[in-house]
């Protein structure tokens, strides 16, 4: 499936500028978001709540991280109502600026034994403003990309700013790694807010990158044409609900499925397995490279042979390697479970690359971003419960994992059977209807 932008040559000739802002916006953004959800794993429940069963702990500490995928559709209705009203370009530099200033904060917080109850509710509502913004970024940098680039390079110029999420893998496990080499006094009193304060200066860096993007031509035109819709969110379940549920469950593996192998995978490894903190976060930064190289092979081929295959295909693999990537990492041998969570983030990243390309085709212009915001993150909503999910099997399956790989099998089957709706002829035929009327219209008011 691909998308249906047009192709002016003032915006072919800036793709590149456009697709590297997205990239390092994007990068920013899932830094945040990264950040927090390693710390949850590792941090937030030994300072934030009271002392009791660690396993507990973590699993409010992991509750905390899921908050912020309950606000993500709320964000999806605010920035989408933004980017198909005033502007993709508006709706981006808000989120990530939300984003930034939430993610900062939580570094000055103190901690429960200082602030008692107030420390994990301040906790919560920061939570949930990065949740809001996560809502609306995803969606608003890749309808920039993807309205800005000539369709037979789509596949591939969409896995650009997906590659963002491996390299803020890389940078919030890289920092947190570097903090980590501290003595645990030091670095449970104050060595992990580093990491969140260093929101404030990527921030920064953020918004000068962001505010550098040219507009959509495609939402110029619309705007040209006179064709911006009231409310679009309203529009696009309307016209295209089916479609946007077909959407959501392809993008369930790659967007959602990952904090299975990082935020639940490293507190596993360290509190189950015994693993030392370092040698998950290392195995971690290990499996953000292959993501690298996943990326850009999946978006090549997405090109090549139709993103909604190369989803479909990453979803049959994930569900095959399920359970050895678990039997690694249960293995207790480092080299072995640095090999179970490469595995893991790699095949997860099959689907999440070419992603966006398959999502864009399947809406109009008038509501892409409110439609594509709001189908990532409604079925984000679930993948947000997948580390407090993963963490009550273990429970229930007195600490065996089992449980966990049956999980993501079955993330992995909805990611395969949305993939393969949204490439059905039905739905190809209907976008084609609806190609055909969008050029009617615009032909008549030329007139």
């Amino acid at each position: 499936m691909t998308s249906t932008s047009t192709e002016p040559s003032k915006a072919s000739s800036g793709v590149g500028k456009v697709v590297a802002s997205a990239f390092a916006g994007t990068a920013m953004e899932w830094y945040d978001y990264f950040v927090y959800g390693t710390a949850s794993a590792l941090v937030f429940g030994k300072l934030f709540f009271a002392e009791g069963d660690p396993a507990v702990a973590t699993l409010l500490s992991l509750l905390t991280f899921a908050a912020g995928f309950v606000a993500r559709p709320l964000g999806a209705l605010i920035f989408g109502q933004i980017g198909d009203r005033l502007g993709r370009r508006t709706a981006t530099v808000g989120s990530i600026f939300l984003m930034g200033i939430a993610t900062g904060i939580i570094g000055l917080l103190p901690g429960y034994a200082t602030a008692g109850i107030l420390a994990p509710l301040c906790l919560v509502l920061l939570r949930l403003c990065q949740g809001v913004s996560a809502g609306g970024e995803w969606s608003g940098a890749m309808t920039l990309v993807l309205e800005h680039t000539p369709k037979a390079k789509q596949g591939f110029m969409s896995a650009i700013p997906q590659m963002g999420s491996p390299a803020a893998t890389l940078l919030s496990t890289g920092v947190l790694s570097i903090v980590s080499l501290m003595p645990d006094d030091l670095f449970f009193s104050w060595g992990w807010r580093i990491p969140f304060l260093l929101a404030f200066p990527f921030l920064g860096i953020g918004l000068y990158l962001r505010s550098r993007v040219e507009e959509s031509p495609e939402f110029k035109k619309l705007q040209a044409n006179e064709e911006i819709v009231k409310v679009p969110v309203a529009s696009a379940i309307r016209h295209t609900g089916g479609r946007m549920i077909l959407g959501g469950m392809a993008a369930l593996l790659g967007g959602s499925g990952f904090f299975m192998i990082t935020t639940f995978g490293v507190g596993y490894g360290v509190d189950q397995i015994g693993y030392e903190r370092q040698e998950m976060l290392n195995a971690t930064l290990w499996g953000a490279l292959a993501q690298f190289i996943v990326c850009l092979i999946g978006g090549r081929l997405a090109d090549r042979f139709g993103a909604w295959k190369i989803v479909a295909a990453g979803g049959i693999i994930t569900m095959i390697l399920a359970f050895p990537i678990f039997a690694l990492i249960d293995s207790g041998n480092v080299g072995l479970m640095t090999l179970g969570i490469i595995m893991g983030m790699a095949s997860l990243t099959i689907p999440y690359g070419p992603i966006g390309a398959m999502m864009s085709g399947l809406f109009p212009a008038k509501y892409r971003y409110s439609a594509m915001a709001v189908s990532y993150n409604v079925f984000g909503l679930v993948g947000g419960f997948l580390p407090v999910l993963s963490q009550t099997l273990l429970i229930g399956a007195d600490m065996k994992s089992w449980g966990v790989a049956l999980l993501l099998i079955a993330v992995a089957l909805a990611t395969t059977v949305g993939a393969i709706g949204a490439g059905s002829s039905i739905v190809r035929r209907r976008r084609a209807a609806e190609d055909a009327e969008e050029r009617e219209l615009e032909l008549a008011k030329s007139v």
